[in-house]
């Protein structure tokens, strides 16, 4: 079991710890719900993360076949519905160091697809993936 522990800090601030790594996170609420915008806000890390998460199903596999997938990076978007104030969709796209017609294609979107955050995200939540094979 991972442990994390968060403080809320005043002003709309918390700080987030890893308690057995001791990294530091800190968090904001977004300028359109009250805050300055000074940090990633709790649903930006949500959103970030589930891209992070993609990225670390992607690089298992990669490790055990033997790939690089070093320079792999994802441009992430949020859309937030109003009412309910929610995440209604989570636009991500990655763009792999590999060509499309890499015959290890479609188990690396499978990866993204299945992974751990993708699992947890809510139906509700849409989780539209672009793919841009740059290999």
């Amino acid at each position: 079991m991972v442990k994390c522990r968060v403080k809320y800090e005043g002003g709309l601030h918390c700080e987030l710890e890893h308690v057995s790594s001791g990294a530091h996170v800190a968090t904001d609420a977004p300028t359109d719900n009250h805050g300055k915008g000074e940090s990633f806000s709790p649903t930006d890390l949500m959103c970030s993360a589930t891209a992070a998460c993609m990225m670390t199903i992607m690089g298992i596999y990669a490790q055990e076949h033997k790939l690089e997938l070093k320079g792999l990076w994802a441009d992430v978007t949020k859309e937030m519905s109003a009412n309910p104030r929610r995440i209604a969709r989570i636009m991500i796209e990655l763009h792999v160091p590999l060509p499309a017609n890499s015959p290890h294609v479609i188990a690396l979107q499978d990866c993204a697809n299945g992974s751990p955050a993708m699992r947890s995200l809510h139906p509700d939540i849409e989780v539209p993936l672009t793919w841009h094979w740059e290999g």
